[in-house]
């Protein structure tokens, strides 16, 4: 399935729908830094992310230390950011509201 990167109008609608995210225009993507109880509450979220991931065969660029975790969305296939990574964003607010 061809994947199209989203045009100037259609990331701002996404924006402002998604206020936990920041427009990355370096890296072509939207970032969310999330912080946790501990260690453990950390990883058991990426966990529930890598299902979902795995499931939209979409895959985020992560890091975590700690009780933080550092969050990229963007589709490399479509040379940035496309509606894959906005619906991706949209499940990972969905864990932590």
């Amino acid at each position: 399935m061809q994947v199209s990167r989203l045009d100037e109008a259609a990331r701002a609608v996404a924006m402002h729908q998604l206020p936990q995210w920041t427009y990355d225009a370096d890296a072509q993507g939207i970032r969310r830094s999330l912080r946790f109880g501990d260690f453990a509450e950390a990883f058991g979220f990426m966990t529930r992310v890598a299902i979902l991931a795995e499931k939209a065969d979409h895959h985020p660029e992560w890091f975590n230390v700690y009780n933080r975790v550092e969050i990229l969305l963007t589709t490399h296939d479509a040379g940035g950011l496309s509606q894959r990574d906005i619906d991706l964003a949209t499940a990972i607010d969905a864990i932590t509201a």
